[in-house]
């Protein structure tokens, strides 16, 4: 038998029992609701894990959680016995508000008493806000451009939200938003609306990089779930090809191409750092963060802008600055999200999410067109292209992974230390 759970649930569909004990199949259902909202909304497997151990141990029960992309499997066992069941749900969402309000109706279920807990939608203009804010970041110098490109990122939202009523699939939104910003960017590339950096065509597309995805696979992988976290990646890898393949027909669609090198622009520190804070704003806001919250990621986001524009002004590669930064943020988050029951992946890539290199990958499918078009007259300048940006945006992404998870794991491993087992031996697995 399995549960059917709706992975866009909010935290009241959590719902306790009656104060009495509950029984085996009661107490498999509430942990089975509970870890599905969690690792439905970006919540990290760790987390969801000790979730389910939690929810079981407190009504008496030794549990076993087991986490694959497809689903979860939950095995109780108690003095009158044992049962085990699965639910079907995918990690595909990011929700901090469902993930914060999930964690309190457990910990209400724990003490046999639930509060619902209700979520808002600021959708479309934190997409708009944050893709131009992040324009700024990358060297936008008129305000035409920074303007298109919040119209560009704000309209992508809305269609974006209108997809997901008539579409499960998780990468149509993300090509249809790309293939619009491929549109207008190229359209503005061919009135001279738009800066040389194509950041008309390239920011709004930014915005779309699922960089919680990216995240939580590497702490996949790095605990030794190896076909859980090589789904999460590849899940990430698609939605950036489904990105890059909108943005480029969108670009051939109106006869236009994205440049291969474009040009460079350094931005002041002040700029640099005020831009960072509203593009972090404006992702905590995508991820559904609560108002009162957000002081926490724009201020630590923006301190660590301004450590890597600090390293990078001193001299160091964009891969050491990078990692500098997000060892800052995972310091820093990895106690708040603790302590405030937030996905860690959402909450620490909120912080970073100019650093996210975006823009190599897309350079990167522009490169692999134009070689595919040109065949054996391609110039090995485009090779040589492809290599570089493929191997920065990897070298900048496993920096970033490490400097922000290190922290966390250190954390993981010290709790463990200290801590005894809540749920009297309950097993966690992950494959």
């Amino acid at each position: 038998m399995a549960i059917e759970a709706d992975p866009h649930a909010t935290p009241a569909t959590v719902r306790a029992g009656p104060l009495t004990t509950p029984s085996i199949p009661e107490t498999l259902a509430l942990v089975l609701q509970g870890t599905s909202v969690l690792f439905a909304n970006g919540e990290t497997t760790e987390r969801t894990i000790a979730a389910g151990e939690r929810i079981a141990g407190s009504h008496g029960y030794r549990s076993t959680v087991v986490a694959r992309w497809d689903g979860l499997t939950v095995r109780l066992e108690g003095e009158a016995g044992a049962r085990h069941d699965i639910v079907p749900v995918t990690p595909t969402g990011i929700d901090m508000n469902k993930v914060m309000g999930a964690e309190r109706a457990i910990d209400a279920i724990c003490a046999r008493a639930v509060t619902p807990e209700e979520t808002r939608s600021r959708f479309a203009r934190a997409a708009a806000v944050g893709a131009a804010a992040l324009s700024v970041v990358f060297g936008a110098e008129h305000p035409a451009s920074v303007a298109l490109v919040a119209i560009s990122a704000g309209v992508g939202a809305l269609i974006r939200r209108r997809l997901a009523r008539v579409s499960r699939n998780v990468f149509v939104q993300p090509f249809a938003a790309a293939l619009l910003a491929g549109v207008i960017g190229g359209l503005a590339q061919r009135h001279e609306l738009s800066s040389p950096q194509a950041l008309v065509t390239l920011c709004p597309c930014m915005v779309l990089v699922p960089g919680p995805h990216f995240l939580n696979g590497l702490g996949d992988l790095i605990h030794a779930r190896v076909a859980l976290g090589a789904s999460r990646l590849t899940f990430a890898l698609l939605v950036v090809a489904a990105i890059s393949t909108g943005l480029l027909i969108g670009l051939w669609g109106v006869g236009a191409t994205l440049p291969i090198s474009p040009a460079s622009r350094t931005v002041a520190l002040p700029l640099d750092v005020a831009a960072a804070g509203f593009a972090i704003f404006a992702y905590s806001s995508f991820y559904s963060m609560p108002w009162r919250q957000l002081p926490l990621p724009i201020l630590t986001g923006m301190a660590a802008h301004a450590l890597r524009w600090s390293a990078l002004a001193l001299g160091a590669s964009a891969y050491g600055a990078a990692f500098f930064a997000c060892l800052f943020v995972g310091l820093v988050t990895t106690p708040l999200g603790n302590r405030l029951r937030l996905p860690f992946a959402s909450l620490s890539f909120a912080a970073v999410v100019a650093l996210i290199p975006g823009v190599f990958l897309f350079r990167m499918a522009a490169a692999l067109v134009q070689i595919a078009g040109l065949g054996e007259k391609a110039p090995s300048a485009l090779v040589s292209i492809i290599l570089g940006d493929g191997a920065s945006a990897t070298i900048i992404l496993m920096a970033m992974g490490l400097g922000l998870l290190a922290p966390k794991l250190l954390s993981e491993r010290l709790g463990r230390a200290s801590e005894p087992a809540t749920n009297g031996g309950g097993l966690a697995h992950g494959r």
